[in-house]
Formats: C-alpha cells, structure tokens, sequence
C-alpha cells in the first residue's frame, strides 16, 4: 500500500505514524458529512417553523443554539470515528441499514422522517469512513487522497454551517422582503431538502454496506467461518430491529432514543463477546459514546421532529 509515508525512508514507527494520519484524515470526513446532515436539517426544521406560527418557541429554540459548538463537535467526532475500528463500524452501518429500510417500510409510501437523518448522524460517520477505507485501498498515494477528501468535505461543512447561521439570522427578514437570493431560493425550494438528504444518504449507504460487507468477510480464511459470524449477527440484528419497532409504536421521546442506543449497543456487545476480538469490545463502548454524543448535540432539533 503505498501513502504519503512511503516516500519516506523507513524508520521505527514511521508506518504506525501515517496509519494514525489516515484514520484521522477519514474520521473528519466523516465528521464534516454529520456536519453537513445537521446544518441542512437545521435550515429545513427552521424553516418549517418560521412557516408555522405555532411552533415560535421550536424556532427560538433551534436559532439559540451556538454555532461555537459544532467546530468542538466535529472534533469530538473526528476523534471517536479515527478510535473505532474498520470491523466495528461496519457492523454499526449494517445494523443501521437494517432499521433505516424496516423504518421506511412501517412509514407510508412517500413519508419520509426528519427524525430518522438526526438518528443516523454516527451510522453516517462510520458508513463514509468504512466507504474511504475501502475504496481507498491499495491507491497509490492514499494519504494525499484522503487529505483532499477532508479538504474539500470541510469547505462543504463550513458552507453548510454558514448557510444555516445565515438562515436563523435572516430568514424570517428576506424571505418576506425578497431581498436576498438564497433566502428567495429556500423560500421556494426548501421543502425539498429531505428529498436532498434521502438520495444522498441512499447513494452513501448504498457504497458503505457494500464496503461493510468486504471489510468484515476479508477476517474470514474459509466459508464455514463465515457463516457462524454472519448467523447469530443475522439473528441478532433482526431481534433488534423487531424489538425497536415495537418500542417506538408504544412510545416516542428522548427516553426512547437512549434507551435503543443502549439497547443496540449492547446487543452488539453481546455479540462480539462470543464471536468478536478483545479489540472491538473496546470499540462498542467508543462507538456508543460517538452515539449518545451525536444525540445530545442534535438535541433540540429531535425535539422539534417529534413535534412535526
């Protein structure tokens, strides 16, 4: 595999150095993809609000929150997607899949739900650094291709992040006043953001259950092995999912959310315990911190989904 270390002569640690470079360079762009999701949701919900008089507290609520945070947040995250291993986050994009697809079923045809995108922030995390891992293997200069990767996917956040400053600054003003052209444009357009987000993290998830797929079947030397990971892992994620649906028909709220997080993650520790290594029982308690931190920033925008 040749990098941008292989230029260089080969010193103890030197390899280790540039593999920690690599998985810091993917975990941010994984990072600035959440980042992106939640700005675009926040213009939409915004929006909606402002639409609805009866939903001025919900506003106030989403424009209060400081946009000091979120460099802290895509740092935070950046961190956590660079700590967990390529098996770990593949497992969390399968199981994520799995309930994404089981929730689109159970809603009617057309509906689609904001509060879904909030819930997917570290799946989308995990399944864009699983998708670089993988297509990124082998490439002759890796590290500057994932350096350029987290280039242009920061300038796309910092884009995303000043738009949705602008909109709860502005909006409410130029959308009435027909003064400025990206207001005018979202004041027009702007119902069809989650149209946006669904066919681009369709084509994300689509690449990055693929890349699942292989980095997890490439441990395995024969297909015997193969089958007793994927079976129980099979059984398990449908008991998950079937268990989620259920909860969510009976109740909806904050309680509800943390309690499938702990409940996901701990299934899949489970899991590994009888058929993982030592090294991804560590990576579930990162990935469920990575979970629950992406929830509690995305806090008031899940309430406001619940109101919608």
């Amino acid at each position: 595999m040749f990098s941008l270390g292989s230029w260089l002569p080969a010193l103890p640690g030197l390899a280790w150095g540039w593999a920690l470079l690599d998985a810091l360079l993917q975990g941010l762009v994984g990072a600035c993809a959440v980042s992106v999701l939640c700005s675009l949701l926040k213009v939409y919900l915004y929006i909606q609000c402002v639409n609805n008089p009866e939903r001025q507290a919900e506003k106030e609520a989403i424009a209060a929150q400081q946009p000091l945070l979120e460099p802290l947040h895509v740092l935070v995250l950046t961190g956590v997607l660079a700590l967990v291993g390529s098996r770990v986050a593949a497992l969390v994009v399968l199981e994520f899949s799995l309930r994404a697809v089981s929730t689109i079923l159970s809603l009617g045809k057309g509906t689609h739900s904001s509060q879904l995108y909030l819930l997917c922030q570290y799946s989308l995390g995990c399944g864009v650094s699983c998708g670089l891992s993988f297509l990124l293997e082998g490439a002759p200069h890796r590290s500057w291709n994932l350096a350029l990767a987290a280039g242009l996917a920061g300038l796309l956040a910092l884009h995303a992040r000043r738009l949705a400053r602008h909109v709860c600054a502005l909006y409410e003003l130029h959308s009435r006043a027909h003064y400025c052209g990206v207001c005018i444009l979202l004041l027009a357009a702007g119902h069809g953001i989650p149209r946006l987000l669904r066919n681009a993290l369709g084509l994300t998830f689509a690449v990055a259950d693929l890349a699942a797929v292989e980095l997890i079947n490439r441990d395995f030397l024969s297909t015997v092995e193969a089958v007793r990971f994927w079976t129980p892992l099979t059984i398990c994620y449908t008991l998950l999912v079937i268990y989620m649906q259920e909860e969510s028909r009976q109740s909806m709220g904050r309680a509800l959310v943390f309690r499938t997080v702990l409940v996901r993650m701990g299934g899949l520790f489970i899991l590994l315990l009888t058929v993982g290594r030592w090294t991804d029982i560590l990576h579930v308690f990162v990935s469920l911190l990575g979970e629950l931190w992406c929830l509690l920033r995305a806090g008031v925008l899940l309430e406001s989904c619940w109101t919608q």
